[in-house]
């Protein structure tokens, strides 16, 4: 049974649902356990929900819509709550996901798994069946507390219904503290449904203050070993993880790069905490960086296998790490001989200014990966300039047109596939930070869409450009009907091979479906996934060549209002081996 409290309640049945929506509302002595849940996400400054409703949870998304909390509802939960992680990356505070119990709850498991890895504030909010109907085969019944756990950082169910606000409250102060990451608040039906007899009572229920989670500063003793290794440094190199862009340390990064003149390179989702056409970045020459360093500043950046695990032979065997990091058991990861600056990235930032002003680097060191880095871009350029205007299209060429007519300033990149994620990161440059999202520190496909729709929520001035895979397009097309309905004009950009990596060209696809050989990795040549858009609501276009390419992409970036989608057909690539560069290391032996 719910508690009862000094606030009195009384239980309704789901035949209720209807007649209390509309009953209720429209009197204002009387709401319902639905209302005290939208009204205290107001208070507590939830100004958007992601979601799919449906019983019991479409009485909290209404009450929320009633309370000018927006509510964008998806096609699917893994969107929904992909959209919600990443929302909470953007902007600083937890991005919360409203799904249904059961199916729903582990369909939403994937945006926390997703906020887990990239150390993202989230909150999935999800109906349950009635308290009294537990272990009964109730309705989409599921331990969904217990199954959340693992991904969480907090996973609850309110102990009663006043207990509601008690729970929300903590599970989004939980979400951004320390190191961010997803919560989970369970909701059963009879909550939802409660009818609170006097709305005035709801207000002492409230959360009465709004903790500010303390910022703390990295050890003196830490700080002063850092310094000394600086000062001592011939080689050293920044790193820059999409924890810095989360903490907002543009300013400070800036201040102390340029003040020591120190290389520096962001991770993909590092991009543009420091513009990437700064005379410093020297990310076009990572190899040769990762390899001649000697002391390495990870600035909200784990050595996990997106650097290499911070080891040889991609590191030099002897580099030190000054490692800063809010999280004190990421420090030292994998052996590394580290200096841990375990705090608020901008506070530790602002000390390493005043005890490390100076370094000793080698000259000969930085003009190397200068000009590394200028030699680099330019084979990558000559690579877009292949072929004449009609030649069939492959990754330079398509991403060298889209580069040429994007506008540089205002645009906001989501980028997701493999070979389309991986070379298109060298060909779009970025100088603002928080303007490109990837499939991060999970390589998650299916997020792209989910992404678009949460970013151009977040800035609603700036055009959100999505350059996407065919593959991974398909994990969440379907949300392009989500776009349309909630007035979200993206542009997608779906670089079409016919496959995952890469695809077969019409006659070898026809030949492999005789004699059922396909490979693993083909898909149908030349989707129409510009039709897809169109059938939703939003304008497509089909392109082969350069011409095709830039007169779609033209056309699209003056349709400001409309959801578009440019189906670009490249070269498939074929029956090609597939060779990753930093899985080689699986093919040695081990001991």
């Amino acid at each position: 049974m719910v508690k009862q409290s000094a606030v009195s309640f009384f239980p309704l049945s789901f035949s209720s649902y209807i007649f209390l929506h509309v009953f209720f509302y429209g009197m204002s002595h009387q709401a319902t356990g639905a209302e005290l849940i939208a009204l205290t996400l107001k208070h507590l400054g939830v100004r958007v929900i992601f979601g799919i409703v449906g019983i019991p949870v479409v009485e909290i998304a209404d009450a929320c819509q009633a309370h000018s909390i927006r509510f964008i509802g998806f096609r699917n939960e893994q969107s929904a709550a992909y959209a919600a992680s990443v929302y909470g990356f953007l902007s600083g505070e937890p991005g919360v996901c409203l799904t249904v119990g059961g199916p729903g709850v582990v369909h939403g498991l994937a945006g926390l798994l997703n906020a887990q890895l990239n150390c993202w504030p989230m909150v999935l909010l999800a109906g349950s069946c009635d308290t009294d109907q537990v272990d009964m085969g109730a309705f989409q019944e599921l331990d969904q507390v217990e199954v959340c756990r693992p991904y969480c950082k907090y996973a609850a169910r309110p102990s009663s219904v006043d207990k509601i606000p008690f729970v929300l409250e903590k599970a989004i102060r939980t979400a951004a503290a320390g190191r961010p990451g997803p919560t989970y608040v369970d909701l059963p039906a009879d909550y939802i449904q409660y009818a609170i007899k006097d709305r005035n009572a709801i207000a002492p229920l409230l959360p009465q203050h709004r903790l500010i989670a303390p910022r703390s500063q990295a050890d003196p003793a830490a700080i002063a070993q850092a310094a000394a290794w600086l000062r001592d440094a011939r080689r050293p190199l920044i790193v820059i993880g999409k924890g810095a862009a989360y903490a907002r340390a543009e300013d400070e990064l800036r201040q102390w790069v340029e003040q020591l003149g120190v290389p520096f390179l962001p991770t993909p989702m590092g991009k543009g905490v420091l513009p990437d056409n700064h005379p410093l970045c020297v990310s076009a020459a990572r190899s040769k960086a990762l390899k001649e360093a000697d002391v390495v500043v990870l600035v909200g950046a784990r050595l996990n296998w997106i650097l290499h695990y911070g080891a040889a032979p991609r590191w030099a065997e002897n580099v030190k790490y000054i490692h800063l990091d809010v999280h004190p058991e990421e420090v030292g990861n994998n052996g590394a001989h580290t200096a841990a600056l375990v705090g608020d990235l901008r506070l530790s930032l602002k000390q390493l200014l005043e005890f490390a002003p100076t370094t000793g680097i080698d000259p000969a060191y930085l003009s190397g990966l200068q000009a590394k880095a200028k030699g680099n871009v330019t084979k990558m350029l000559q690579l877009g300039k292949q072929g004449d205007d009609q030649a069939v299209l492959n990754y330079h060429t398509a991403f060298t047109v889209i580069k040429d007519i994007l506008p540089t300033q205002g645009i906001i990149y989501i980028s997701e596939g493999a070979n389309t994620m991986d070379i298109g990161r060298s060909y779009f440059d970025v100088q603002v930070p928080r303007h490109r999202l990837d499939a991060g520190t999970g390589a998650t496909m299916g997020v792209g869409m989910g992404y678009a729709i949460a970013a151009q929520v977040y800035y609603p001035d700036h055009r959100i450009v999505s350059i996407v895979g065919d593959s991974a397009f398909g994990f969440s097309a379907m949300e392009l009907e989500t776009a349309v309905r909630s007035n979200i004009p993206l542009l997608i950009i779906v670089i079409n091979n016919n496959g995952i990596y890469h695809g077969l060209d019409e006659k070898d696809y026809e030949a492999s479906r005789e004699t059922q050989s396909l490979p693993s990795t083909s898909l149908s040549p030349e989707t129409r996934y510009d039709l897809i858009a169109e059938a939703c609501g939003g304008k497509g276009w089909l392109v082969r060549n350069r011409v095709e390419l830039a007169k779609a992409l033209k056309e699209s970036l003056t349709l400001t209002k409309e959801t578009c989608v440019i189906n670009v057909l490249i070269a498939p690539g074929g029956r090609k081996k597939l060779s990753f560069g930093w899985m080689n290391s699986a093919q040695k032996a081990k001991i």
